[in-house]
């Protein structure tokens, strides 16, 4: 290993050491001591030298202020004017006093005629602004409006005044005072959860807190500073966190601290990394954590989380995925801001903003003679003022009848019922061979002989499609059909027959006549 002495800022090896030592020793005492000297007596010189450059630079500078002082006082001594140099002076002076009055008459009209050309110019450029405007299109005008909304000072964000904090168990007084309320906090207002585990789990160092404070002085200090908190672990490696308890103290209900509570983790969730919260919520509390974007389908995969939390009877597991391009306490914002521009490009197409139409009188009855009793219902809808003019037509209206919801519903009442036979059709073992289409690169004749070829797996595409089969026969016949071609294309002794014969006697038993 090479061994480094310091010296003066500077870093010697043990080998440089040596070269510059010059000696014969090989010890690195012996070796620094000498360097040592042979610096101190380099600094010496290099001291002297600066010296003695010092002081010649300071006897130069005298040299050159002495002989400054001697032509000054030589200028003084022979320095008297002549009348004739006085009276060319004073009439040079007055020439160019003149040219030069000359030349600021010069700028000023220059400066006029700026002003002038900058003022046609401004004239100009407001006459093609506005013709711009008005050949402008529409969605252009309200993209500009939009971006002009945009621009001003942003709001400011209401979360911003609240106080609020993350505890854990740091040994610090301070903290340690706000977990003992946080601990009376959730052991009063969930009182189904042992108080021990409470305290466990709100001093485990690997949990922490987050706490709205209250601003009210007199609380300050004792267990009513704590307004609200949710107390979690976070697993940062498989980026996760579990969420243990959720508490809003009772006195503050009600007024949206359990949402702000919420929001406030989440963006102190995205600065941690942590993409998921999972926790397991009680019969009460599944309605909260569903509005605060949490769902029963776990999407995040089971490795991540299996064996890292424990599971609670009678607890519904719930998870909430953690965007981390979303401030979730500016989201009301957002959704304003959205609304606006929906609004302005709605408006763009639609008329109603534009015109407005007296309230219909009291005895309106209109025309309905040669409209049948089922269309009745629209055409009087059709003849109020406004209708046609927003775009409603008769098929519109129509659609939303009850006796077209009627016929929709039984036709998805059918569609049901089909898929369910077909399902139970391919759960069979015997249903292998028709579950997809004949491959005709290894039956070549195969279109040769079947001259309608049928499937299970098309049979599903046309139910999925909704208007092909009308009734159950119309499948019942579809299914016959294919236990026939296997039948016709294939010999008695094969594999294939037998799976036809066994469908067809699955097939009568499951739609009995």
């Amino acid at each position: 290993q090479v061994r480094y002495f310091a010296y003066h800022g500077l870093c010697y090896p043990r080998s440089v050491l040596c070269q510059r030592a010059n000696e014969t020793s090989t010890t690195e005492d012996q070796c620094i001591i000498v360097l040592l000297k042979n610096m101190d007596e380099k600094k010496r010189k290099a001291s002297e030298d600066s010296d003695y450059e010092d002081s010649l630079k300071k006897a130069k500078t005298s040299e050159n202020d002495d002989e400054n002082d001697a032509r000054s006082e030589q200028e003084n001594s022979s320095g008297g004017k002549t009348e004739k140099d006085a009276e060319k002076e004073e009439a040079s002076d007055s020439s160019n006093s003149k040219t030069n009055e000359g030349d600021e008459d010069e700028q000023k009209k220059d400066e006029g005629g700026e002003e002038e050309k900058d003022e046609n110019e401004k004239e100009k450029e407001e006459v093609n602004q506005e013709s711009e405007e008005k050949n402008a299109d529409p969605e252009e005008a309200v993209s500009k409006k939009g971006a002009s909304r945009t621009e001003p000072e942003e709001k400011k964000n209401a979360y911003d005044e609240l106080r609020y904090c993350i505890i854990q168990n740091d040994n610090k007084p301070d903290s340690c005072v706000k977990l003992i309320g946080l601990k009376s906090l959730f052991a009063k207002q969930l009182p189904k959860m042992p108080r021990a585990y409470i305290a466990r789990l709100v001093f485990d160092r690997r949990h922490k807190s987050l706490a709205i404070l209250s601003d009210d002085p007199q609380h300050k200090g004792g267990d009513e500073e704590i307004v609200g908190a949710i107390c979690y672990r976070g697993f940062y490696e498989m980026r996760f966190a579990e969420i243990a308890f959720c508490a809003v103290n009772s006195t503050h209900q009600v007024k949206g601290y359990g949402t702000k509570l919420m929001n406030l983790l989440k963006r102190h969730a995205v600065l941690e990394g942590i993409e998921y919260f999972i926790t397991y919520a009680d019969n009460y509390a599944i309605g909260y954590f569903k509005k605060q974007g949490f769902t029963k389908t776990i999407s995040m995969p089971k490795g991540r989380y299996s064996g890292l939390i424990k599971e609670y009877d009678g607890g519904t597991p719930m998870e909430c995925y953690i965007h981390p391009s979303i401030d979730f306490t500016r989201i009301p914002d957002m959704i304003k801001s959205q609304r606006e521009f929906i609004l302005d490009r709605i408006r763009l197409k639609a008329k109603s903003h534009q015109r407005s139409y007296s309230p219909l009188p009291r005895d309106f009855r209109p025309n309905v003679e040669g409209i049948s009793r089922a269309n009745e219902a629209a055409a009087r809808a059709m003849a109020i003022p406004g209708v046609v003019d927003a775009g409603w037509t008769m098929a519109d209206l129509l659609s939303s009848t009850s006796g077209v919801k009627d016929v929709d519903r039984q036709k998805n009442a059918l569609k049901s019922e089909l898929m369910r036979l077909v399902k139970k059709t391919e759960e069979q073992q015997f249903s292998w061979p028709f579950q997809e289409p004949v491959d005709t690169t290894e039956a070549h004749d195969y279109l040769d002989v079947i001259k309608e070829p049928i499937d299970l797996s098309t049979i599903e595409k046309r139910i999925k499609k909704g208007d092909y089969y009308k009734e159950k026969q119309m499948l019942y016949r579809d299914l016959m059909l294919m236990v026939n071609n296997c039948k016709l294309y294939n010999e008695d002794n094969s594999v294939y027959y037998d799976c036809a014969v066994s469908l067809e006697k699955f097939l009568k038993g499951l739609f009995p006549s």
